[in-house]
């Protein structure tokens, strides 16, 4: 049936969803005073939903947006995916350098992810951004309630659940496995390696809009820069680095691969003792100081991607490049 006549008919209900998010995320954060803050803000919508959103919330008072890519174009010109991470951001780094802005922040193409460029133009990995967002909820706010994160996150959430005594649990990867858990612990915040972050009292879901928000206040309750909040977060929890790698394989190698890592059983990685070994989504190896070397193969792409995190970023890479030798075919 043409819409038009479903129209006619009276089938159709026309929502506007606009007003009403607008007014659920006005309820959760001062907007107010992220306005008067005189922030300047660079913003990279990445031409897909997010676009215009900052500017609606924060135009009107003393903070200056600076937006780019912000027409939405489903095409995502020069971009070859919508996907919010360092190397897809070299233009929104070049801009806050530029423009000598407070921050850069992008999201993905429907919005529900965020990336954030410090104010020297450096990319800040998901997991600090997600550890400071636990921070900021725990510390600044004053607020209490789980945390809930993928494998593939941060090792610093177990430390801000022992510091603030709240439980962390930990699922799967994916965030159709953190919501439920979310939904059922009444949790503070859920998150994910791909730079998407829920939070309670909002949708059960992801949204790079108000994680944005929320670490736009964070700075301006604490009044430092982003690059002053990770060191306030390494003095909290410890210096953590940590780095992806993904890496392309035929599919006809795909057994031989996971026999490879299966059959891996070492007692020690980089002189290191492996404390344990966690199956349930790939191959982590936890060690005795922390760091943890995860393998795993992509549910989506023919790709097996390989993660790292530790005290040192010589240390990550050390732990990379082992893990790239056992895979190698």
């Amino acid at each position: 049936m043409p819409l038009s006549q479903a129209r006619e008919a009276g089938l159709l209900e026309h929502l506007d969803l606009e007003p009403i998010y607008c007014r659920q995320l006005s309820s959760l954060i001062n907007l107010d005073e992220i306005c008067r803050s005189r922030l300047k803000i660079a913003i990279d919508p990445m031409y897909g939903a997010g676009a215009g959103y900052f500017k609606k919330f924060l135009s009107g008072g003393n903070t200056e947006l600076i937006e780019i890519n912000s027409i939405r174009n489903p095409l995502f010109p020069g971009i070859e995916q919508p996907e919010p991470i360092g190397t897809n951001l070299e233009k929104l780094a070049a801009t806050v350098r530029k423009e000598r802005a407070s921050i850069g922040l992008a999201t993905d193409g429907d919005a529900d992810r965020i990336g954030i460029i410090d104010e020297n133009g450096t990319f800040i990995s998901t997991l600090h951004v997600f550890a400071l967002l636990c921070l900021y909820l725990l510390e600044v706010r004053g607020e209490r309630g789980p945390i809930v994160k993928t494998l593939t996150m941060s090792s610093m959430a177990y430390r801000l659940g022992e510091i603030f005594d709240v439980p962390v649990y930990e699922t799967p990867v994916g965030f159709k496995y953190v919501a439920p858990i979310m939904k059922n612990e009444q949790a503070l915040i859920g998150g994910e390696e791909s730079g998407g972050y829920g939070f309670r009292g909002h949708v059960t879901e992801r949204d790079g809009i108000l994680a944005g928000l929320y670490f736009l206040d964070l700075m301006i309750k604490t009044g430092k820069s982003p690059s002053e909040l990770i060191d306030y977060l390494h003095s909290k929890v410890g210096p953590h680095y940590y780095r992806r790698i993904d890496v392309e394989f035929s599919e006809s190698k795909r057994q031989v691969i996971n026999k490879r890592v299966r059959d891996y059983n070492p007692e020690s990685i980089d002189d290191i003792r492996v404390d344990s070994l966690d199956t349930r989504d790939g191959f982590r190896f936890m060690l005795a100081d922390t760091s943890w070397l995860l393998i795993r193969f992509s549910n989506t792409e023919p790709l097996l991607r390989l993660y790292a995190e530790s005290n040192s970023p010589e240390r990550v890479e050390r732990l990379l490049g082992m893990a790239q030798e056992l895979v190698k075919s």
